[in-house]
C-alpha cells in the first residue's frame, strides 16, 4: 500500500464513525421535535376547542334572547284574548298563537341541543388539556434523556474530529484532497480494498492489469466504474491498520 493511504484509510474510519454519530444525532433531534409536535398539536387542538365552545356559548345567548322574545309575544298575545269579540279576530289571534308557541318549542329544542353539544365539547377540552399535563410532564424526563444523549454524542464527536485532524496534518495535502473530494461526493467508504478481484466499493469486477496495479501500490489506483480508490488488503494487515482485512487465500487448482 502506498504510504500516502495509510493515515487516508484511519482518516476514514473516523469520518465514518462520526457519520454514524451525525446519524444518530439527527434522529434525537428529530426525537425531541416530535414530543414538540405533539405538544403543539394538542395546544392546537385545545384552542380550537375553545373557540368552538366559545361560539356555541354565543349562539345559545342569541337562541336564549329569542326565546325571551317569543315568550313575551306569547303573554301579550294571551292578553289579547279576553277583549276580542269578534270570531275571525279570536281564531286570527288562536292562529298566532299557535305559530308562538311552536317557535317556543323549536327555540327550546334548539337550545337544549346546543346546551347538550356544549357539555360534549366542554368534556373533550378538559380530556384535551389533561393529555397536554401528562404529555408535557412525561416529555420532560423524556427530552432530557434524549439531551444528555445529545451531549454525549457532541463529545465523542469533538474527540474524533481532533484525532482526525491530527491525522490530516500527516497525509499528502494532494492525495487527501482527492479523498476528501470523493467523500463528499458518495457519503461512504471511498478508499476501499479489492476482493475476489472485484471493487469491494461497488462489486464490479476489475482486470487483471488493475487488479496488480493495486497490489505493486506504486500509485493511486482508482475504480473506473465508481472512482473509489483501491488498495491491496494484504498490505493494510501487514502495516496494522485498523481497516485491516484478513487475507484471502487464493484455492489452488490442481491439475
Amino acid at each position: 500500500m502506498l504510504s500516502t493511504l495509510k493515515p487516508i484509510v484511519e482518516i476514514q474510519e473516523l469520518d465514518m464513525q462520526m457519520m454514524q454519530l451525525m446519524g444518530l444525532k439527527e434522529g434525537r433531534k428529530r426525537d425531541l421535535a416530535n414530543i414538540e409536535a405533539v405538544k403543539s398539536d394538542l395546544k392546537f387542538q385545545i384552542t380550537a376547542k375553545e373557540h368552538d365552545i366559545s361560539d356555541l356559548k354565543k349562539i345559545i345567548r342569541v337562541l336564549e334572547e329569542e326565546l325571551t322574545d317569543v315568550k313575551l309575544k306569547l303573554k301579550k298575545l294571551q292578553g289579547q284574548q279576553g277583549a276580542i269579540k269578534k270570531v275571525e279576530e279570536f281564531n286570527a289571534l288562536s292562529h298566532e298563537m299557535s305559530q308562538a308557541e311552536r317557535d317556543r318549542a323549536a327555540k327550546e329544542q334548539r337550545i337544549s341541543d346546543q346546551i347538550d353539544r356544549l357539555n360534549v365539547e366542554e368534556d373533550v377540552l378538559k380530556t384535551l388539556k389533561e393529555s397536554l399535563e401528562t404529555t408535557a410532564e412525561n416529555s420532560k424526563v423524556l427530552a432530557a434523556e434524549i439531551q444528555h444523549g445529545i451531549d454525549r454524542i457532541n463529545v465523542e464527536g469533538r474527540e474524533l474530529k481532533q484525532k482526525r485532524d491530527e491525522l490530516v496534518q500527516e497525509t499528502d495535502p494532494e492525495v487527501f484532497r482527492i479523498y476528501d473530494r470523493l467523500l463528499r461526493n458518495k457519503r461512504d467508504r471511498v478508499v476501499v480494498p479489492v476482493e475476489n478481484r472485484c471493487c469491494s466499493g461497488c462489486h464490479i469486477l476489475l482486470t487483471a492489469q488493475d487488479e496488480n496495479l493495486v497490489r505493486k501500490g506504486e500509485r493511486l489506483v482508482f475504480c473506473e466504474h465508481c472512482s473509489r480508490i483501491h488498495y491491496w488488503p494484504e498490505s493494510v494487515a501487514l502495516e496494522g491498520s485498523p481497516a485491516a482485512a484478513k487475507p484471502r487465500r487464493r484455492r489452488s487448482t490442481k491439475v
